[in-house]
C-alpha cells in the first residue's frame, strides 16, 4: 500500500500548508497515541530550534493526551538523542519535530519506535488509517498527562561521551564546531569540550529563524573560512537536527560522508575491530567502493535513504553504513544515524592513529561525478524506453570498470536525475551530457 501522509522520513512540508498545520498535527498525535499506545504508556517529544516547533509541540501534546498517552517533553534535542532517550526511558515511542536540513519555513514530524528505530511501514500505515477516523477523546479519568524531562540534555551528553574510547581524549585538538543554529547548539559543544578539545563554536545562537541559514552541513563556507582563520586542526558541521555530520580538514577541504565512512571503516580494520562490511547507497562515490574493495572490505549499495541503509545493515549483521550527505550509522554505538556519535568515531581514528584527518582520507580517491536533471514531458518508466536503454548500455560499455551510470526518477515530479561518475572528469562530463541529451530528445518536456 502507498502512504498517504508519510514520506521516507515522516511527515514534512511548509508550515501552515497541509499537512503541516496545527489541526492535522493534533490529529496525527491522537492517531499515533491510539496506534502506538493503545490508551496507555508514555511518548517523548523533542524538537529542533525552528520557531514553529512551539505550535506543533503543543498540538502533539494535546492529541496524545486525548488518546490517553502521557507525554514527556524534551525541548530542543538532536533527533538521535530522542531515539536514544526513547530506548533508555522505556517509552512507547519518540517523536521529533524537525525538517532536518531544510530552512525554517518547513517543519515535519518523524517517529521512533520503542527500540529507537524508524517505525515499520505497517505501523505508519496503521497511523494513517487512524487519522481518517473521527477523533474520540478518552474518558476524563483516562486522559494523558505531560511533564518536562529536565535532565534530557545531560543524559544524552553522557551517552555521546560513552561512545568515545575510554583510554583516549581530545586534548591537543583544536576543533571548530558548526551547530547550524539547530538542535546540537547546547549539546555538541559540551560533549567535545568535556572530552578535552579546544573549541571554536559557530552556528550556536538560534533565534527560531536562522536554523541552517548559511551554516551547518549544507552550507560549509563559514566553517571552511573559520578553520583556516583559526588555524584549527579540523572543523565539524552538523545539520539542523543533528543526524548528519560533515567535516573540513585544516586546509579547508570538505570531507563528505563517504570519506568519513571510509576513515571509520579502515581504522576499525587496522585495529581488528571491523565487523563485516559497509553499506552505502546508489549515490555512494565509486571511489569509496573501489578503495574498500582494495582493502578487502565487503560493500553493498542500498536505495537512497537511511531507512534502506539500515535494512541492509540488519540483513547482513554489519555495523557501519551511510550516505555522502553525512548520515552515518554506527550500529554498535546507537540505533540510528547520529552526527555527534559519528564525529567521535572519526576523531577516535585521528587520535588513536596519530595521523591527521587529511592523511586518513588519502587512501580513498573520490571520483568526479556529474549530475544532470532532465525534466520529462510526463512521469514515465524511462528505463523501459529502448532509446534510453541503448544509450545507457553504450555509456556503461565506454566507462567499463572506470565508472558507472545511474538514472534516478524523482519521486515527486516528472524529473530524471542522470548521474555519471568515473576516474576521468572530462569523460564523465561528456558521457553525462550525451546520455542526458538522449533522454531529453526522447522524453523531455522541452
Amino acid at each position: 500500500m502507498s502512504r498517504k501522509y508519510f514520506g521516507t522520513d515522516g511527515v514534512r512540508g511548509r508550515v501552515g500548508e497541509f499537512p503541516i498545520t496545527p489541526e492535522f498535527i493534533l490529529k496525527l498525535g491522537w492517531a499515533a497515541g491510539r496506534v502506538l499506545g493503545d490508551g496507555g504508556g508514555k511518548v517523548l517529544i523533542g524538537k529542533d530550534t525552528r520557531i514553529s516547533g512551539y505550535i506543533f509541540e503543543s498540538a502533539l501534546e494535546a492529541g496524545l493526551a486525548a488518546a490517553g498517552m502521557n507525554v514527556c517533553l524534551l525541548g530542543p534535542m538532536p533527533t538521535p538523542g530522542i531515539a536514544h532517550l526513547t530506548r533508555t526511558l522505556h517509552a512507547r515511542a519518540g517523536i521529533v519535530i524537525s525538517a532536518s536540513h531544510n530552512a525554517y519555513p518547513d517543519n515535519g514530524i518523524k517517529f521512533f519506535s520503542a527500540e529507537g528505530t524508524k517505525l515499520p511501514d505497517e505501523v505508519e500505515l496503521a497511523i494513517e488509517a487512524m487519522i481518517d477516523q473521527e477523533l474520540v477523546t478518552s474518558a476524563p479519568d483516562k486522559l494523558g498527562r505531560a511533564n518536562r524531562v529536565d535532565d534530557a540534555a545531560g543524559r544524552y551528553i553522557e551517552f555521546c561521551k560513552s561512545t568515545f574510547p575510554e583510554h583516549l581524549d581530545l586534548n591537543g585538538l583544536h576543533i571548530v564546531l558548526d551547530c547550524a543554529n539547530g538542535a546540537t547548539y547546547q549539546i555538541a559543544p559540551k560533549v567535545f569540550a568535556e572530552l578535552g578539545a579546544e573549541l571554536t563554536v559557530i552556528g550556536n545562537d538560534p533565534d527560531g529563524l536562522n536554523i541552517n541559514d548559511g551554516c551547518g552541513s549544507t552550507h560549509l563556507e563559514w566553517l571552511q573560512k573559520k578553520v583556516q582563520l583559526q588555524g584549527a586542526d579540523l572543523g565539524i558541521a552538523f545539520d539542523g537536527d543533528g543526524d548528519r555530520v560533515l567535516m573540513v580538514d585544516r586546509e579547508g577541504r570538505v570531507i563528505d560522508g563517504d570519506e568519513l565512512l571510509y576513515v571509520m571503516t579502515t581504522h576499525r580494520q587496522r585495529m581488528q575491530r571491523l565487523k563485516g562490511g559497509v553499506v552505502g547507497t546508489l549515490m555512494t562515490n565509486l571511489g569509496m567502493e573501489h578503495a574498500l574493495q582494495a582493502a578487502g572490505v565487503p560493500f553493498v549499495r542500498a536505495r537512497v535513504g537511511d531507512r534502506y541503509v539500515m535494512e541492509q545493515l540488519q540483513a547482513h549483521s554489519w555495523e557501519l553504513g551511510g550516505e555522502g550527505s553525512g548520515h552515518l550509522i554506527c550500529l554498535d554505538k546507537t540505533s540510528t544515524g547520529d552526527g555527534i556519535v559519528a564525529a567521535l568515531q572519526v576523531l577516535a581514528a585521528v587520535v588513536e592513529s596519530g595521523r591527521t584527518l587529511t592523511d586518513l582520507v588519502s587512501g580513498m580517491d573520490k571520483y568526479p561525478q556529474q549530475l544532470i536533471n532532465v525534466r520529462l514531458a510526463r512521469k514515465v518508466d524511462v528505463l523501459a524506453t529502448p532509446e534510453v536503454q541503448a544509450a545507457v548500455a553504450a555509456a556503461e560499455s565506454e566507462l567499463a570498470a572506470r565508472g558507472r551510470v545511474l538514472l534516478r526518477p524523482s519521486g515527486t515530479e516528472p524529473l530524471l536525475r542522470v548521474m555519471v561518475e568515473g576516474q576521468d572528469a572530462g569523460e564523465v562530463l561528456r558521457v553525462a551530457q550525451e546520455l542526458a541529451g538522449v533522454v531529453e530528445q526522447t522524453l523531455g518536456s522541452g
